[in-house]
Order: structure tokens, then sequence, then C-alpha cells
């Protein structure tokens, strides 16, 4: 069957049939993938502690532009969360609802979250409950704007 196929196209087959080939081998690279992407082993403890740790590192290089200090630093991050599949949750705050630097903020972190390896998608959650105040930032950030 596949050599009949094979013999149609190229005496110049009909372009339909050159698109249901087509089709048909990326179906069944679909479901190799599918296949390949279901035996994966989900991810032990120490896969996500490591990518928690690298979560962090990239988060303290992501500042707010009015302010010199990284979000993580200044408690803008509520939490991170890695799951077996690949996805990472973030839940973070801003310092004031209506910061004119929010979607830059969530935009510059969702990109360098992306990079790391093992994270599939990231889901970054603006919250407003607990209400963002100084006590939560570090106190590296606190000396740095001047608060201590």
């Amino acid at each position: 069957m596949v050599a009949e196929r094979r013999e149609r196209l190229s005496q110049g087959a009909p372009l339909a049939a050159k698109v249901r080939i087509f089709w048909k081998k990326q179906s069944n690279a679909s479901k190799n993938r599918y296949l390949c992407n279901k035996q994966r082993t989900p991810m032990t403890a120490e896969d996500k502690l490591k990518i928690e740790e690298k979560v962090v590192e990239l988060l303290r290089t992501v500042f707010d532009p009015e302010i010199p200090v990284d979000i993580y630093s200044l408690g803008l991050i509520y939490k991170i969360d890695v799951k077996d599949d690949g996805d990472l949750d973030i839940d973070m705050t801003l310092t004031a609802p209506n910061c004119p630097a929010a979607d830059f903020i969530v935009e510059d972190a969702r990109l360098k979250l992306e990079t790391i390896d093992g994270i599939k998608n990231v889901n970054i959650n603006i919250v407003f409950e607990p209400e963002w105040t100084k006590d939560m930032m570090s106190e590296e950030a606190k000396l740095e704007l001047g608060f201590l």
C-alpha cells in the first residue's frame, strides 16, 4: 500500500493524495511523541528541588524598573510550584495594584523561567492576597532601600 502511494506521488498524483500522506506521517509522529512523553518517568523530589533553586536564582535577576531590588528579595513571590509534568506555577504580587511596570516584570520573569531545562510551561499568577507590605522584604532589600 505504501509503495502504491509513493508510485502515485511520483507520477504526479493529485494534491489531495499528497496532503493525506503528509498528514498520516505527521499523525504517526505525534502518536510516537505522545507515547514517549507518556512513558517518561515523573520528576523526583531531588529534580524538583534543583528546578526550584534555579527558579529562585533566575527570579533574583528580575528587577522592578522603579526599584533597584529584585522581585524575589522584595518578597513579591508567594509560591513556586513545580509539577511532575514540567509545569511551573508562580504566585506573585506587586508592590501596588496599579503598578505601571507589571507587564514588563511578568514577561521578563516568564522569558527567563522558560529557559530552565525540565520546565514545559510557565504560569505566572498575579495575586493580591495577602497584601504586600514592607515586612515581606528580605533584610538585604531593606538595607538597599534604606529601611534599616
